[in-house]
């Protein structure tokens, strides 16, 4: 087995444009590194923390699969007329926090909390911020931590 590590990349699918440009960023950052990929869409931001719950089990109970050596939530959230933004934003964070401390996972956040879609796309723009690529670093950072506390996969 390779000691490529093997990322899944968790895609909110809400705003279809922005979610390619993250990942894109995302992608290209993973491709550098040599990791491999899995991507899985997601209707929504709070979908995230719930389709990482599914892996992470789904993986004691079906061991012939390669396990996830982390993850990358990416998605964006546009603030709008009614307080869902501030509902959304802070479930989905405090969902993937929690996994991230019950499970000692790898994750990498490229979650967008914006006003407007201009904000949006300099953030995901992988010639701007590139918050996407900024995630999958991340990830790849803590699980190079992981391996230093020889808590690698998982």
């Amino acid at each position: 087995m390779s000691d490529a590590p093997h990322i899944m990349v968790v895609e909110s699918r809400c705003h279809e444009d922005i979610a390619d440009e993250l990942v894109r960023g995302a992608l290209g950052e993973l491709n550098k590194a040599g990791a491999t990929h899995h991507r899985v869409p997601v209707p929504g931001v709070l979908e995230i923390p719930a389709a990482v719950q599914i892996a992470v089990r789904s993986m004691d109970v079906y061991t012939a699969r390669r396990r996830y050596d982390g993850y990358v939530a990416l998605g964006c959230v546009i603030r709008g007329e009614t307080t869902a933004y501030d509902l959304i934003c802070s479930r989905a964070m405090h969902g993937l926090h929690d996994l991230v401390l019950r499970h000692t996972l790898a994750v990498g956040t490229g979650i967008l909390t914006v006003e407007n879609r201009e904000q949006a796309w300099v953030r995901a723009a992988v010639g701007g911020r590139n918050r996407g690529g900024q995630a999958a670093r991340a990830c790849l950072d803590m699980i190079e931590l992981k391996r230093q506390f020889r808590l690698y996969p998982r």
